[in-house]
């Protein structure tokens, strides 16, 4: 029996379960403008799955690859779904940028 397609569909759904708290924790700490790096990071894992003689390895980096660039949609809707109050807003980021915005007004 081959079982190399039940164990992609394993790291599949392990990928989408751990990347589902990767992007709040992500827009929660950072907010949307750390889409770059999941967009370097995915780039590089389905660039370098390209080259993985692996069967398994290269279809799970693909994944986990695929599921990066797919974070990216995913932050600009978590920060949407943030502002319409069902997920918290981090109150140490809100206070920075007022600090940011009170500074900028008060230097000019």
């Amino acid at each position: 029996m081959n079982y190399l397609g039940i164990l992609i569909a394993l790291i599949t759904m392990a990928a989408i379960g751990v990347f589902h708290f990767v992007v709040i924790k992500a827009e929660y700490y950072f907010s949307k403008s750390i889409w770059p790096v999941f967009g370097l990071v995915g780039l590089g894992l389905l660039a370098a799955s390209l080259f993985i003689n692996s069967t398994l390895l290269s279809a799970a980096m693909a994944v986990v690859g695929a599921s990066c660039l797919w974070s990216i949609h995913e932050l600009f809707k978590q920060e949407k779904r943030v502002q319409k109050g069902q997920f918290p807003e981090n109150p140490k980021r809100k206070k920075r940028a007022v600090a940011e915005m009170d500074s900028s007004v008060s230097d000019k």
